[in-house]
């Protein structure tokens, strides 16, 4: 660092004894402290203005390390070298000085003295404040002037007080600072801070967006570059050397804004990555963001790179740069924005998505009805590996074309991921899309419509890039045409990266391998038709719906795709457009509603199918489909008019389901029964199930089942699960609890209906279970979980679609209703019976014998003691806690006598509710 020159012996006195030329006075601020004797001040006009170094007169201040490469070898400090500088730096950095120099004749330097303030007269002289705080030394050899002899008895002073340098208590080796020049691993030093702000002095600024800096209190010297912006520097020559002949535009205007705001003033820095041995990070000062400041003021640009790694404020950045670009302001002057006016309708609209593409567009239907479809904004979704791509993310060459059987879905590594994944996030959910640009059309492809699509606040383009199942396109600086969230996609991206996630992992991507049996039909009854026969049901996605009965389905189990026909019915046949010279072919009446309806319902849904058998090619399965919500979607087209039962059903078990449906439809003359006129028919007889029994089966069947009573009602029913199927439930619930781990819902995606099946989190536990809507009462919903039989009233955003993997299958609680017995009429005594047969039997393992099957209602069932053989229900008889009911069944008339015969003995010995006498008296007619 500058110092005076040891062969002056005093500022303006030539050796010759000659008088002295009179010092020269100006003002100016204080830029920079060189040393604890040299200061940088600027004048107080232009832009930048110019400069001058004055050191101070008769005092030597002692020396500042000097880091390696910086003209010479690396030094440490002298002693007290950092507070002699600081010292100056607090007091005197942007503030109004008057100082005086004078320039020896041999001397390259100018001396003087310098006063804070415009008037040396009144001012503080920073010389003598220095000296008088024992910081500097002052020269003694020759005859001294007035003015050094002022600052040789100031040192005195010092000397005699102990103060600075010149104190007896302080070691000289604690004033002397460990700098950390260069760092081995700067990465290291970024994670040390943790992104935390850390207190630091910007030493020197190379242009406006790079400066140096010691981090405090470790003295870590670094070079930093200002995330997320650039502003013009210096051009370099052909050894990459700053070339100051060449002069960039604002390039000195950039430095000289943030020297005046930033340089050795007291900041805070936050790192937040590397660039080679450069650190990347966010400069905080008084009056907030650097960066923000530059680009208000036109001074810098936004860079994405460096962007992608700031932890907050990129939104801030861009606001910022708008500013400007509005304004036109420096960089911006010739600033014209190329993104074309909306209007209002094309701009935001919510809706529901009704169709996913491969992972880079949905279709969305608007509340009016229409569609329209969506391109995710500055996303590419997975594509063909044989393409050639640029370093900004564009195909060069194009992959070679494939055969007419390709299918870029399942053979593009990640694409089927990625469909998978916006087809589970968004099919059937609602979305708010807002517009940021228009692509214009291009090779053959005609203009996208590019939106930030949103669910539940969630931005769906970035929870793909931060999977690695989309990448984000990249932009010239100058091109506005992009996401609103970009910089959240680019950061996204960047932790995707960090994570080998998707696309970005190491390991080679493989394809996904699927047999498609709608071009290779010789498979499907040979290998697959017998498992699938045998199956209850099967999971599978649809991903075609070519007419209302006609599907193409996906079955991941045995990943293959295969033509579908719905079983039991007949529906009309839909319009064909032309294609592939193909004319185009009409439709039957309502061919195309039943097409929308199936369209609505199953188009890329989960789905459970039963398969029978094959048509009479082989060429596709024939089955019955389930919809999400458990509908047999060949009823459901039946009973909305759009299909007839063909007469196959008639061996179907579904056979009276399809023909009561189709009675109703012809009833209110729905769609192709428009015009259906009824045939009046001779009534037949129906005997009635339990009717026929009776005449059949004369004698009570025994037959005792395991279970455990899991719920009693306040009307005496009670659900009951089967011991046997414990494990199964186990397991199920195992795999329900883990799939909604993985794959939490969004809270509010799900609207639910009455009569759903979906997925509950229970109150108690925070734990998802099956249940069935019973009830929905504004923003809460009473449910029923149907493998316990509880039911609880819950707010509706605890409540989520049910995955069609555990839908197939049953309810595990069944509900009984207590054979043989009623409740007394008085609550308290209903209470009490309630009290004392869940002490019996709630959460006990009993044995349960079903007495009696009644229809549209819980069947009768007795419950006993697997130990004592004891009948609960005749047992609360015997205590007189319940009636006996009256039954005329003849199989029932044993076991109805037991009971009357041990309401009687209660009655005898007035117990309970006959303490009082004979209840059931009241019913007589005369209490009528």
């Amino acid at each position: 660092m500058a110092t005076a020159a040891n062969t002056v012996t005093a500022a303006g006195a030539p050796k010759d004894g000659a008088p002295p030329a009179p010092a020269k006075t100006l003002s100016g601020i204080v830029k920079q402290v060189l040393s604890g004797d040299t200061l940088v001040i600027r004048a107080t006009k232009g832009a930048p203005p110019p400069e001058k170094q004055i050191t101070f007169s008769h005092v030597l201040a002692p020396k500042l390390a000097r880091r390696p490469g910086a003209g010479g070898d690396e030094t440490k400090d002298e002693p007290w070298a950092w507070e002699s500088r600081e010292f100056l730096r607090k007091k005197l950095i942007g503030v109004e000085v008057t100082f005086t120099f004078d320039k020896p004749a041999n001397s390259n330097r100018e001396y003087g003295f310098v006063w804070i303030g415009k008037d040396k007269e009144t001012g503080e002289n920073v010389v003598e404040s220095i000296v008088r705080e024992g910081l500097v030394s002052v020269r003694r050899e020759g005859r001294p002037t007035p003015e050094q002899q002022t600052l040789i008895e100031l040192e005195d002073q010092a000397r005699a007080a102990g103060r600075g340098k010149w104190s007896h208590n302080v070691n000289a080796v604690d004033k002397v600072r460990n700098i950390k020049w260069a760092h081995e691993n700067p990465a290291h030093i970024v994670d040390i801070y943790g992104g935390k702000p850390v207190k630091a002095i910007i030493e020197h600024v190379r242009d406006g967006s790079t400066v140096r800096a010691f981090l405090l209190p470790d003295f870590h010297y670094i070079t930093l570059m200002i995330s997320g912006i650039r502003c013009p520097g210096v051009k370099l020559d052909a050894d990459g050397k700053p070339d100051l002949s060449v002069k960039v535009p604002f390039a000195d205007e950039a430095r000289y804004y943030v020297e005046t705001r930033l340089l050795q003033r007291d900041v805070e820095i936050r790192l937040e990555s590397v660039n080679n041995s450069n650190f990347i990070g966010s400069i905080l000062y008084p009056k907030g963001n650097i960066a923000e400041s530059l680009l208000r003021e036109g001074l810098a640009k936004c860079v994405d790179w460096s962007m992608a790694v700031m932890k907050t404020g990129a939104d801030k950045l861009r606001a910022a740069e708008r500013i400007a670009k509005e304004k036109r302001l420096r960089q911006w002057q010739d600033y014209q924005a190329k993104t074309p006016a909306f209007n209002s309708k094309e701009k935001d609209f919510g809706g529901t998505v009704i169709e996913v593409f491969n992972g880079d567009a949905v279709n969305v239907r608007l509340s009016n009805g229409h569609v329209k479809k969506v391109f995710f904004s500055s996303i590419r979704p997975p594509r063909d590996q044989r393409a050639v791509v640029g370093t900004d993310g564009e195909e060069i060459v194009k992959a070679p074309p494939r055969g007419k059987n390709y299918r870029p879905l399942y053979e593009i590594p990640h694409m089927f991921d990625a469909r998978e994944f916006l087809r589970k996030k968004l099919i059937n959910k609602k979305v708010q899309c807002n517009l940021d640009y228009i692509s214009p059309p291009r090779e053959n492809f005609p203009e996208k419509y590019c939106y930030t699509v949103l669910i539940g606040g969630q931005n769906v383009a970035e929870a793909m890039v931060a999977k690695g199942l989309a990448t984000c396109v990249r932009y010239r600086q100058d091109d506005d045409q992009r996401s609103s969230a970009y910089d959240q996609l680019i950061a996204a991206e960047q932790q995707a990266i960090k994570g080998l996630k998707g696309l970005h992992a190491k390991k080679d991507n493989a394809t996904l391998r699927v047999n498609d049996l709608t071009v290779d039909h010789s498979r499907i009854k040979v290998q697959y038709l017998p498992s699938w026969q045998r199956a209850l049901r099967s999971e599978a996605i649809v991903e075609f719906v070519a007419s209302g009965s006609r599907l193409r389905i996906f079955v991941p189990k045995d990943s293959c795709l295969v033509t579908f026909l719905l079983a039991g019915i007949s529906c009309p046949r839909s319009s064909r457009p032309a294609l592939n010279g193909v004319p185009a072919q009409e439709g039957e009446p309502f061919g195309d509603e039943a097409l929308t309806f199936t369209r609505e319902r199953v188009l890329q849904r989960d789905v459970s199918v039963h398969i029978d058998t094959t048509d009479k090619a082989g060429s596709a399965v024939i089955g019955w489909l389930w919809t999400d919500s458990g509908a047999n979607l060949s009823v459901s087209l039946v009973e909305e008019g759009l299909a007839e039962v063909h007469f196959s059903a008639g061996k179907s078990e579904y056979y009276r389901l399809l023909k009561s449906a189709e009675d109703r439809a012809k009833a209110a003359k729905k769609n192709i029964w428009v015009n259906y006129v009824e045939q009046v028919e001779q009534e037949e007889k129906v005997v009635v199930e339990e009717e026929k029994d009776e005449k059949v089966v004369v004698e009570r069947k025994v037959n005792y089942e395991n279970v455990i009573v899991t719920e009693i009602t306040e009307t005496l029913t009670f659900f009951a699960q089967s011991v046997e199927n414990g494990p199964k439930l186990e397991t199920l619930m195992s795999k329900l609890h883990a799939d909604f781990q993985g794959n939490p819902p969004i809270a509010g995606s799900y609207t639910p209906k009455r009569g759903d099946l979906v997925a509950a989190q229970f109150t108690f536990d925070n734990q998802w279970y099956r249940a069935k809507v019973e009830r929905i009462q504004g923003s809460s919903a009473t449910v029923l979980y149907i493998d316990y039989g509880n039911k609880e009233t819950l707010p509706t955003n605890r409540l989520a679609a049910l995955p069609p993997a555990f839908s197939s299958e049953k309810p595990y609680a069944t509900e009984y209703a207590l054979a043989l017995v009623a409740l007394p009429a008085d609550n308290e005594d209903k209470e009490e019976a309630l009290r004392a047969f869940s002490e019996d039997v709630l959460n006990h393992k009993v044995q349960l014998n079903v007495e009696l099957k009644v229809a549209g209602a819980p069947n009768l069932a007795t419950l006993h003691d697997p130990t004592t053989k004891v009948d609960f229900g005749k047992q609360l008889v015997a205590e007189g806690l319940v009636l006996a009911e009256k039954r005329r069944e003849r199989k029932l008339k044993d076991l109805v006598d037991q009971y009357r015969a041990a309401q009687e003995t209660a009655l005898a010995a007035h117990l309970a509710i006959w303490k009082y006498g004979d209840i059931t008296q009241d019913d007589t007619p005369e209490f009528r």
